[in-house]
């Protein structure tokens, strides 16, 4: 039987045979993480934009910034709508249609992930309170889904707001007269925080960092972990049996050693524009 064939067969063995050695069939060790690449400003026709690569895994991520009426209950409070999608044509597993589940929940999490860290202050997109806000509609399309479609999103939406140029906006209260000034130097929205996701999966045992999309169908839970300014900021955990402190701890060093390289990244690219 060759090697293909018995890794169809027997899936689960396959891979505990390499984990045996300390070794994934990629050729990792079961800590080591994926390169990281990101790409600024990528889309000309978008406000802000980025492309990031996690291995195999892409994922783009364009905004528009459009003039809306901000919600009644927050008067002074702008929008931030992201929206993922995992094109068919990023694996097998996806068809034409309606956005999947997965997508729709992931899409959420963007959201409480990007807020919750303080990334980015809503109130900061409001132009005249209870009349008119910018609302950021960020799109995000996974190309090739190879595992951890949410940390490239998480990253691609952090690297895209950092592109992001605000046009000036002149509005008249009284008569709800506004005029958006194109040709004047556009103004970079103010960020507070990078945070930045690295998931986990638990396989046969142990912990396999930055799981390929094969790796987290085999896998029995999986850990999620932000790190935001180098400081632990959140952890989830799905499924499974407890984990030693000793395993989390050692997922948490290399959570931050991904965040440690995106700072640098989104720093670079900063520095550059400035």
């Amino acid at each position: 039987m060759d090697l293909k064939t018995y890794k169809k067969i027997h899936p689960v063995k396959y891979y505990k045979d390499y984990l045996e050695h300390n070794i994934r069939p990629d050729g990792r060790e079961i800590g080591d993480l994926r390169p990281l690449a990101i790409n600024f400003d990528s889309i000309k026709t978008a406000d802000g934009s980025a492309i990031v690569k996690i291995g195999n895994t892409t994922v783009v991520c364009g905004i528009k910034a459009e003039l809306a009426p901000p919600k009644p209950v927050e008067p002074d409070t702008g929008y931030l709508v992201p929206n993922i999608e995992i094109s068919p044509l990023s694996s097998p597993k996806y068809r034409p249609g309606p956005p999947s589940e997965e997508a729709q929940v992931y899409s959420c999490s963007l959201a409480d992930a990007i807020l919750n860290s303080g990334c980015v202050n809503l109130k900061d997109l409001c132009i005249t309170k209870e009349q008119l806000v910018w609302a950021l509609y960020c799109d995000l399309v996974c190309l090739d889904h190879d595992g951890c479609i949410f940390d490239a999103s998480v990253i691609a939406l952090v690297a895209a707001l950092h592109t992001l140029r605000l046009p000036p906006v002149k509005h008249n209260p009284d008569t709800d007269e506004r005029e958006v000034d194109e040709d004047a130097e556009r103004i970079p929205l103010k960020l507070n925080s990078i945070p930045v996701t690295t998931s986990f999966a638990v396989f046969g045992g142990r912990i396999i960092a930055d799981p390929t999309a094969e790796e987290e169908a085999l896998a029995t839970s999986t850990i999620t972990i932000t790190i935001c300014d180098s400081t632990l900021s959140y952890i989830n955990k799905s499924g499974g049996d407890p984990l030693e402190q000793e395993l989390l701890d050692k997922c948490i060093e290399n959570a931050m050693k991904r965040e440690k390289s995106v700072r640098g990244l989104i720093r670079k690219m900063t520095k550059n524009k400035a």
